[in-house]
C-alpha cells in the first residue's frame, strides 16, 4: 500500500488562495506554490495532471469563498437584502481585488454579446427571480432591473479593484439604493426600499 500523501488537494487550494489573495493568481505556478508548502513540486503533479487542471479547480474552490463572503455580508449591520448581492461585490473587489479580477474579470465566464445573454449564466435566472420576491417587482421588470444592477455595481466594483475609485460602504450603500430606486420607480412612483 502505497504511503498516505502528506500533501492535498486541499492543502494545495488552500494555498493557492492565499498566494492568490496576496499577490494575484498570476504569479501562482508550481514553484510558488511548493515554497509556500515547503515541499517539492512532485507533490502537486501527483494531486493534479497539471496547471489547467489545478486552475480549473481553484476556480471553483474560489468562488465558493466569494459565495461565503456574500453571505456573511453586513456583519450585524442592517442592510436592505435586495442590495446584498451589488452591494458585497463592490465590497469584495475592495477587500480582495486579487480574486475579485481573477473570479470577475479575467476568468469570468460571463460571454454575453445582448443583455439578454447575462440570463444564460447559471444562477443569474434564480437570483433575478429572489430581487423579485424582495422587491415586489414583476418577474419580467425585476429581470431588466437585475440586470441594470448588475452592470452598475460590476462597473463600481472593477474601478474599485483596480484602484481607480474607491467609496466607503456608506456612499456605495447610498449610490446603489439611489439607482434602484430611480429604476423601480419608473412603474412604480411610490416604492422604497423593503426594510
Amino acid at each position: 500500500m502505497p504511503p498516505k500523501a502528506k500533501i492535498t488537494r486541499q492543502m494545495i487550494l488552500q494555498t493557492v488562495l492565499e498566494l492568490t489573495r496576496e499577490t494575484g493568481f498570476e504569479s501562482v505556478n508550481a514553484r510558488s506554490i511548493a515554497g509556500r508548502l515547503r515541499c517539492s513540486t512532485r507533490p502537486i503533479f501527483t494531486c493534479y495532471q497539471n496547471m489547467e487542471e489545478l486552475k480549473n479547480e481553484f476556480l471553483t474552490f474560489a468562488y465558493g469563498y466569494y459565495e461565503r463572503y456574500v453571505s456573511r455580508y453586513g456583519g450585524g449591520e442592517p442592510v436592505p437584502p435586495c442590495l446584498v448581492l451589488p452591494l458585497s461585490y463592490i465590497q469584495f473587489a475592495q477587500e480582495e481585488p486579487h480574486l475579485f479580477k481573477l473570479l470577475f474579470i479575467s476568468d469570468m465566464a460571463l460571454d454575453m454579446t445582448e443583455a439578454k445573454d447575462f440570463y444564460r449564466e447559471p444562477g443569474n435566472l434564480e437570483k433575478a427571480r429572489r430581487f423579485s420576491e424582495l422587491t415586489g417587482v414583476e418577474a419580467e421588470r425585476a429581470k431588466a432591473i437585475f440586470l441594470d444592477l448588475f452592470l452598475y455595481s460590476h462597473g463600481i466594483a472593477v474601478l474599485t479593484a483596480t484602484e481607480k475609485l474607491l467609496f466607503d460602504r456608506k456612499t456605495a450603500e447610498k449610490l446603489t439604493a439611489d439607482l434602484l430606486r430611480a429604476l423601480i420607480r419608473q412603474a412604480d412612483p411610490g416604492w422604497d426600499l423593503p426594510a
